[in-house]
């Protein structure tokens, strides 16, 4: 390589440089938001920080399709002192579904899934599955009836499969059932997991009670079955590469971890924080729980979603298809726990806002959103054209409604236009 060759390279990265992301970036002003009203975050969330809620955040506020505001507050690691960077990457955990479910709707637009295809089709040991029933004494083995009808690819999407989390239920017998079985997602092959769910009731009959749970991680099992290759590579093909996202993986590669954002030794309370390991090969590819990715990468995503399923000129899915996944499927269907809020029905993929009001949070009917246990956070409200993420790295649990509801206020009270 001549020098004469590299000082031509080296003009044409000043005059034409590679973006390192699809979204382009303007002024808070250019975007109808207001400078001074945004600067009220940082405070906020470093007064989060020294309440030990978490070491550091990134956080991302996409207007009209532009980034309009990006910040690293805090730390990256604080056994190190290591400052928070915007490139900063996260274990996402159930932010990870969002991704899996557009994997699916792919795979529908392309004809060879049918929302109302029984899972038993793709993953046979799920064909004939019985369900808990109902007993007031928690102290009799548990009784089991037959599913009146299949758990369908659409029960998947909606989280009404009956399928749940062992640790999670409040149904005391089957969180004992699930447990007994090792029916999870962590530490078995994708054939373990879905032998060892096999053996365990259905929470609910199928379609009839919204129940979160792993309903996702099975629909990530259907994308294999259907693909013949592993979830994460789908993604990575399909999704992750298109939109430029090239930090978003189920696996850090070595460059990759002195980035990863670490969580505080122990919560308020004492107890020790321990989150996934993504710095090593997963025995699967949990599509309900197990990507890592860096906060731009995901408003990418986001934006594709928000902009009706193309971005920077790639298409992922149709128009009618995002507007089909962000619409409400629950209808009359009752939660069985409070984690969906009031006010909020499901989609294919996230909580979508029924109405105006309804929920203390700020937001407009239509509106979109999920997060991830580690302490990560996002929605997109398409009559504000706002897309927001909040990346930390935390204690799982209800603590986190705190500072994921001071960003959404804080978000929204800079909109100044």
């Amino acid at each position: 390589m001549t020098r004469r060759f590299v000082a031509l390279v080296a003009v044409f990265l000043l005059l034409f440089p590679i973006a390192a992301h699809a979204l382009p970036t303007a002024t808070p002003e250019q975007v109808g938001l207001s400078r001074e009203r945004l600067a009220r975050i940082p405070p906020a969330l470093s007064r989060q920080i020294e309440n030990k809620n978490f070491p550091g955040a990134v956080v991302l506020v996409v207007r009209r399709g532009r980034i309009a505001y990006f910040e690293a507050i805090g730390q990256l690691d604080p056994k190190t002192g290591t400052p928070m960077s915007k490139d900063a990457i996260f274990r996402l955990y159930s932010m990870t579904k969002p991704f899996t479910s557009v994997a699916a709707m792919m795979l529908v637009e392309e004809g060879r899934i049918r929302l109302m295809d029984p899972i038993g089709t793709y993953l046979p040991p799920l064909a004939n599955l019985q369900v808990i029933a109902p007993s007031s004494d928690a102290s009799a083995a548990p009784a089991t009836v037959a599913a009146q009808r299949p758990v369908t690819v659409y029960d998947l999407l909606r989280h009404t499969s009956g399928l749940v989390y062992g640790s999670f239920t409040p149904n005391a017998q089957l969180k004992e059932l699930y447990a007994k079985a090792n029916a999870g997602w962590a530490g078995v092959t994708p054939a373990e997991q879905i032998d060892n769910l096999a053996k365990v009731p259905l929470a609910h009959q199928p379609g009839t009670v919204w129940e979160y749970g792993l309903s996702t991680d099975v629909l990530g099992r259907v994308v294999e079955s259907v693909t013949g290759v592993r979830l994460s590579r789908f993604l990575d093909d399909r999704v992750f590469r298109p939109l430029r996202m090239k930090d978003t993986t189920f696996q850090l590669q070595p460059a990759q971890v002195k980035r990863l954002a670490q969580p505080l030794e122990i919560d308020r309370t004492g107890k020790p924080i321990t989150l996934l390991d993504v710095t090593a090969e997963p025995k699967n590819d949990a599509g309900g729980a197990g990507a890592a990715g860096t906060a731009v990468d995901y408003a990418a995503f986001l934006q594709m979603l928000a902009n009706g399923g193309q971005l920077d000129g790639r298409r992922l899915l149709a128009r009618t298809t995002v507007r089909h996944m962000t619409s409400d499927h629950l209808g009359d269907i009752k939660p069985a726990h409070q984690i969906l809020p009031s006010g909020y029905g499901f989609g294919l993929g996230f909580a979508v806002r029924r109405a105006d009001g309804l929920n203390p949070g700020l937001a407009a009917a239509g509106e979109y959103n999920w997060g991830g246990a580690g302490g990560t956070s996002f929605w997109v409200d398409p009559k504000e054209q706002l897309v927001a993420v909040l990346m930390t790295q935390a204690q799982p649990g209800p603590a986190q409604r705190e500072f994921k509801e001071l960003f959404r206020q804080l978000v929204y009270q800079a909109i100044a236009e």
